[in-house]
């Protein structure tokens, strides 16, 4: 018996409908294959996204306040298509002071010493990592610079795959203190800061790591495990664990005083993004709470931005 040919029209139709709406909503799994060269996140910097960060950050005075005088930072990457990576910035090349955050590249340190032979890895060490970074373990963190030493962290972001410390972009990530009271210090050459960051240059340490760019593709996996599923849930993680309690979560953040800093890597068949954003000031951490869903409608809209750098 023939199909009539609109049945077959329609099957056809449907067919090629869920394919579609599958392929929108497949998840790569992390790290992500590139075979090729990464491209920087400057190279992939969307002006219309920086369009709509400007208007959104102008529409709360006290952020637009924070902004103008460079105590509020922000960048956010758009991994909703792996193949056309979007970035935008405000006062992203500004380095300020970031209490816990750094500790990331301290895990970058310890993971380059056990790939290139330095040290052992050990249950131990594996601990204190997962320590350092889930639990922001002060105690941990400093037994791993004391296990590599500053040199092996300055040259570790500074030989990233794209550079995480650079003076002729304004600095970057930087640890040069232990976080005891104890120590000698190895501040950042441009500010003397101890614990510093740029949000451009978290951002490329996230989007490095979900391609599998950081040091060797094993390696960032194992460093992507470690951030994954934070035991503290303020800041950001406050927000997305009540709007997206499906996606994962990577995350390094950090509080001291008036500075206020998070970062996270949300992958999730919905939300496919990098956010990081740097406050000075006494309500730091609720701005940052508050940031989450602003910061996502632009992600939203950047999906079907053509996007001129």
């Amino acid at each position: 018996m023939k199909i009539p040919f609109t049945s077959r029209f329609a099957t056809i139709f449907f067919v090629l409908l869920f394919s579609a709406m599958h392929a929108q909503h497949h998840l790569p799994e992390l790290p992500v294959y590139h075979p090729g060269d990464l491209p920087k996140l400057e190279d992939v910097r969307c002006s219309e996204m920086e369009n709509l960060l400007k208007k959104e950050i102008d529409k709360h005075p006290q952020w637009k306040r924070l902004a103008d005088s460079k105590r509020l930072a922000v960048g956010i990457v758009d991994l909703s298509d792996v193949n056309h990576v979007k970035y935008a910035g405000l006062n992203d090349y500004h380095m300020m002071y970031a209490a816990s955050l750094p500790k990331i590249i301290i895990l970058l340190a310890v993971q380059r010493a056990i790939e290139e032979g330095k040290i052992k890895e050990t249950e131990a060490i594996r601990n204190d990592m997962k320590l350092m970074i889930s639990k922001s373990s002060n105690q941990a963190a400093t037994r791993m610079i004391d296990l590599v030493g500053y040199e092996q962290i300055e040259e570790s972001v500074r030989k990233a795959y794209h550079s995480l410390y650079d003076e002729n972009s304004g600095g970057g990530l930087w640890v040069g203190k232990r976080y005891a009271k104890s120590g000698k210090r190895y501040p950042d050459p441009i500010k003397g800061l101890s614990h510093a960051a740029s949000t451009i240059k978290v951002c490329s340490f996230y989007y490095q790591l979900a391609f599998g760019k950081l040091i060797s593709r094993e390696r960032s996996a194992s460093m992507l495990e470690i951030l994954k599923d934070p035991a503290l849930h303020h800041k950001f993680v406050n927000t997305l664990s009540k709007i997206a309690p499906q996606a994962s979560i990577y995350r390094k953040s950090g509080s001291w005083k008036n500075y206020h800093a998070d970062s996270v890597l949300v992958w999730g068949p919905e939300r496919r993004y990098i956010m990081v954003a740097i406050v000075e000031d006494p309500s730091g951490e609720s701005i940052i709470r508050s940031l989450v869903k602003p910061l996502e409608s632009i992600l939203k809209h950047s999906r079907s931005m053509t996007c001129s750098n």
